[in-house]
């Protein structure tokens, strides 16, 4: 198994952003505009090998919170300065980008983050992915605003369409065409929004998968739960420089905030000083005001009309968390269950599931049991 990283060693970060896929336990939204894509070159990328250490200190996001450490390979192409990525190749893959064209690229799924999250969230999970279905490769982005793209110069607004607009462009790029889009939380609206804005880049059949999120109105958490917009404004309040991590997760926690989204959220800083440095300082990665575009976008979008007339070879399945009841009124499995009569009639298809024994953090919280659930994907689809 190989793993590809496009985004050059002079502007990685020296510590990495990892974090929960999502905002935590939050659910996330869209507007949309159809724009033609461009076969573009694709400008450079390193093959890299990589691993992961899981955090022991809190086991509920253990399988989000990933160290990526990438060693650096051959130079394949220029880097991508749409989105910051990595592509985990299964170990029968032998494909780039600047093969030859007459090759067909092997089959693909997207995997897209939540908010305040990273493509780092999917890296465990997706080498799993590739060592069970050796035919595949797994595209996982940084959205812009976030992890390593927030570096890269973005025109607003930000939105969850622009957001899934830009994933987009860079598989346009690439040259691959997906043949599972799988989003969380957040990411769930943007791989409905691809969906929604371009046929072109899409494979017939594509299946979707929108993991623990509705495509209309967004419901407001528990009294128990961690609030996003809470938690983007008592972010924009804290300095950009901080100097001690725990001083961060005390405010957080002292501000209501559970430990374990504490932990996630300091993930999000990287040192700014010299290593070894008396008085140590950081800077968060992401761009938070973007990233507060992007959420009330979530709010604001309605992407019903893509699952209650879904195109005709589009399979889109929703994955409900078990213990996320707050997020699925009955009107909403109501209208999805309507659906999946509906698309089964028009040749397309809308299912319903749920992942028993998971919060919102569904891939950290039962990854066997979500594997289990999406394998039927990349089993169904010839290679």
């Amino acid at each position: 198994m190989s793993a590809i990283s496009n985004f050059p060693a002079a502007h990685r970060h020296h510590a990495a952003p990892v974090g929960v896929s999502g905002a935590g336990k939050f659910g996330f939204r869209s507007a949309v505009a159809s724009v033609p894509f461009q076969d573009d070159i694709f400008r450079r990328s390193q093959s890299s090998l990589s691993h992961s250490r899981k955090a022991a200190k809190y086991p509920s996001v253990q399988m989000a919170l990933v160290d990526e450490r990438v060693a650096r390979g051959r130079n394949l192409a220029k880097p991508s300065r749409i989105l910051a990525y990595d592509l985990v190749q299964g170990p029968l893959v032998r494909w780039s980008s600047i093969a030859d064209k007459s090759i067909p690229d092997p089959p693909t799924a997207v995997l897209v983050h939540g908010i305040l999250g990273s493509r780092k969230n999917w890296g465990t999970f997706a080498r799993r992915l590739a060592q069970a279905f050796p035919t595949w490769q797994f595209l996982s982005v940084d959205l812009r605003c976030h992890g390593d793209s927030a570096s890269i110069s973005k025109r607003g607004p930000h939105t969850v369409a622009a957001a899934a607009l830009d994933v987009l462009k860079l598989v346009a790029q690439l040259r691959i065409t997906p043949r599972v889009l799988v989003g969380h939380s957040f990411g769930g609206k943007v791989v409905l929004s691809m969906v929604e804005q371009a046929a072109k880049p899409l494979a017939r059949p594509v299946r979707v998968w929108v993991l623990d999120a509705t495509p209309g109105k967004v419901r407001p958490g528990g009294d128990g739960e961690d609030h996003p917009e809470e938690l983007i404004s008592v972010l924009s309040k804290m300095p950009n420089e901080v100097f001690s991590k725990r001083d961060v997760m005390n405010a957080l926690i002292k501000e209501g905030f559970s430990k374990d989204v504490a932990q996630w959220v300091v993930t999000n800083l990287q040192q700014t000083s010299s290593p070894g440095s008396s008085s140590p300082s950081f800077s968060w990665v992401f761009d938070l005001k973007g990233i507060a575009e992007m959420y009330q976008s979530y709010e604001e979008t309605n992407l019903w009309n893509i699952v209650e007339d879904v195109p005709r070879g589009v399979h889109v399945n929703f994955l409900k968390a078990e213990r996320s009841l707050h997020r699925w009124a009955l009107e909403d499995l109501q209208r999805i269950h309507a659906a999946e009569d509906l698309a089964a009639d028009e040749g397309g298809g809308v299912e319903m599931h749920v992942l028993e024994d998971a919060g919102h953090w569904v891939h950290a919280d039962n990854p066997d049991g979500l594997f289990r659930i999406l394998s039927s994907s990349f089993q169904g689809i010839k290679t």
